[in-house]
């Protein structure tokens, strides 16, 4: 295990309750790439909004019970704390994303906590981006951080697919992490094991971003990064859902670029581990300790 040489890392966006047919559990892609850094042992920092509801005070009591600072989640008055309706067919969640909730209002607090500062990143969302009040604050931090490595997380939700702002926030990032069906939407054509880096070098190039990661489920990942292509095969394991395996690739993702600085092969191996182990357990943020992510990843 390596140290986290302190380093801070800021996750913006959706904060929710993922409402599952036999459970209910805290979601949301940012919340989720928190949960696996600071279980990785990385100064992670949540930033999205609750509702003065129930819901919004369980969800933060949920977030500080693991380990999470919650001094960047704001309470919003006058909306309700962000639920979505998960379905799972064969192992595929579908989402239904309930519309103009707390986290749609994501705001900057008037005290900045002096620990999270600097920030080394700054993860985003671009389902967060559907609101315009979330997408002037993201602006406003993007000139606050300048320093920062801005690592966008795509995450297409067919109610709010906008393209155009999806792209103009790639081309925002240093480094852009999507799965193989989000490419070939972006890019309008398909996307296998066999032309990955094709279309990934593809992508970078009307992106201009430094690095792009693409996870495609059961086949494995690709990173292009300082124009090296890189590719493992996925662990393979028996798949319970596949709930929040994205969101703990990135974390590991994070963990292997910015703190142990592995090299990128070792790294993509170790994203993927934890992304398996997470899809053969329940929901998108099972407990773990790193011992067993080590077992995973050796």
């Amino acid at each position: 295990m390596h140290e986290s040489r302190s380093a801070n890392v800021i996750c913006f966006g959706e904060a929710l309750w993922d409402v599952l047919p036999s459970m209910r559990s805290v979601g949301g892609a940012p919340l989720n790439v928190a949960y696996h850094l600071r279980k990785l042992g990385v100064r992670a920092w949540p930033m999205s909004g609750v509702g003065n509801d129930p819901l919004g005070e369980e969800l933060k009591s949920q977030i500080e019970e693991w380990g999470l600072p919650s001094d960047l989640i704001c309470s919003v008055a006058d909306r309700e704390t962000g639920r979505s309706l998960v379905t799972v067919l064969e192992g595929e969640p579908n989402f239904e994303v309930l519309k103009d909730v707390a986290w749609d209002y994501i705001d900057v607090p008037e005290n900045w906590p002096v620990e999270c500062q600097p920030a080394d990143a700054l993860v985003f969302g671009s389902l967060a981006q559907r609101s315009a009040r979330n997408r002037a604050v993201l602006d406003a931090m993007f000139v606050a951080m300048p320093t920062a490595l801005k690592i966008l997380d795509v995450n297409l939700r067919a109610a709010y697919d906008d393209h155009e702002q999806i792209w103009a926030l790639a081309r925002a990032a240093d480094l852009v992490k999507l799965n193989d069906k989000e490419l070939q939407i972006l890019l309008q054509r398909t996307a296998t094991r066999a032309n990955a880096e094709v279309c990934v070098r593809s992508f970078q190039r009307q992106a201009g971003c430094e690095t792009v990661c693409v996870t495609m489920g059961a086949q494995g990942a690709g990173l292009l990064r300082c124009n090296e292509w890189h590719w493992v095969d996925a662990v393979p394991v028996k798949v319970r859902d596949t709930v929040g395996a994205g969101d703990s690739f990135l974390a590991g993702l994070i963990y292997g670029l910015l703190i142990t600085q592995e090299d990128a092969t070792a790294t993509l191996r170790r994203s993927a581990a934890l992304a398996s182990f997470v899809a053969s357990s329940d929901g998108a943020t099972p407990d773990y300790d790193i011992g067993e992510f080590v077992a995973h990843s050796g």
